[in-house]
């Protein structure tokens, strides 16, 4: 298939049925017991400071097992599988001064992840797998002050993150996604950023790719960390006409869900939502079983909430091999059709009619 083939069947299937996305890449990762000498390859044996915990790095290091665990996640029931770049950008990778392995990271990993991709759509042709390129957070924030006694102080400008966003997004590109995911969004102008990097890829030659969006809501208040609510997030980023709106991180499906369901009235796309197993126990773990995360994202399903569901912190492939299960045969929400009214926001949604 090509890749436009590949687009338009990605968005048919999300008419017939709630898509599945892959589970945690972190947890898989961790699982494995690896040393230094793993993130360390022949390539970068005699880098400085310490590598081991810099996962991106595996795409280029331990290829074998980032293919190892696409293949889980799809075998397991999952359509869309994420890149392993989540920190692949020059601000994420330079706090381990692997800035100049960021194109690599980021071809790489699309490359595997392809083919992987590939060849179980090679396998199962009625049931395509799509691969969509991770682009997570940063370590610095455009909305909010990097010192508490200077409220005008910032670590970067927008011009440096949407420079450090479209690095990534063009190797992502020309390595094979099918799509673009900006993910665990904490900060809505570092989103926009990445936006704007992906929106002006077409005027620099790349044929246009689908954009995901998925915030994060950091606790109960039900703002993200820059202060924003469920519905002003969405205003800031509906611009972007983007192929999927949803959530991801920092909560468990019990605290995430009203949220979801904010999401799923306001956003006339698709609506995601890939919940931590829970929340962290006192050493850091995540407790919830498949089965209950399988059985909570049942019932946002039958409630018509969701388009595409997944998981994310603590999450495995038998987590997603419960959801799955339990959305097989479930219809997708359907897309509202919301009256025309200027919506704007800053912290919270401003609608005029």
């Amino acid at each position: 298939m090509t890749r436009q083939e590949r687009i338009a069947a990605l968005k048919a299937a999300a008419k017939e049925r709630v898509l599945i996305l892959d589970g945690s890449w972190g947890v898989m990762i961790q699982k494995r017991g690896l040393a230094e000498d793993d993130y360390r390859g022949e390539r970068f044996k005699d880098a400085a400071g310490q590598l081991k915990g810099n996962n991106d790095l595996l795409c280029i290091t331990r290829p074998d097992i980032i293919a190892d665990l696409h293949d889980q996640y799809f075998a397991a029931g999952a359509d869309i599988s994420e890149t392993n770049t989540f920190s692949a950008t020059s601000i994420g990778q330079a706090e381990y001064g692997m800035e100049a392995a960021v194109r690599d990271i980021n071809l790489e990993g699309a490359r595997i992840g392809r083919r992987v991709a590939d060849e179980w759509t090679a396998k199962e042709p009625d049931k395509p797998r799509f691969l969509a390129g991770s682009v997570g957070p940063l370590p610095v924030m455009l909305s909010m002050s990097s010192d508490v006694n200077d409220p005008g102080a910032r670590k970067v400008t927008f011009e440096q993150v949407y420079a450090a966003y479209s690095e990534q997004m063009k190797a992502l590109h020309e390595g094979g996604v099918d799509l673009f995911l900006i993910e665990t969004i904490t900060d809505t102008l570092n989103c926009k950023a990445a936006i704007k990097a992906i929106m002006d890829l077409e005027d620099q030659g790349y044929e246009p790719l689908p954009i995901w969006i998925s915030g994060t809501i950091t606790d109960r208040s039900g703002r993200t960390l820059s202060g924003q609510t469920v519905e002003a997030f969405w205003n800031s980023i509906k611009h972007a006409k983007p192929f999927a709106v949803g959530l991801n991180c920092a909560l468990g499906a019990d605290l995430m869900r009203p949220h979801i369901a904010e999401l799923a009235r306001v956003a006339d796309t698709l609506v995601s939502a890939y919940p931590n197993a829970g929340l962290p126990n006192a050493m850091g773990e995540y407790d919830e079983t498949p089965h209950q995360t399988g059985h909570q994202l049942h019932e946002w399903a039958e409630h018509g909430l969701v388009n595409i569901l997944g998981g994310c912190c603590g999450t495995t492939p038998d987590h997603i091999r419960h959801v799955a299960d339990e959305v097989r045969g479930l219809k997708p929400r359907q897309i509202p059709e919301r009256p025309k009214a200027m919506r704007l926001a800053g912290l919270e949604p401003f609608e005029l009619a």
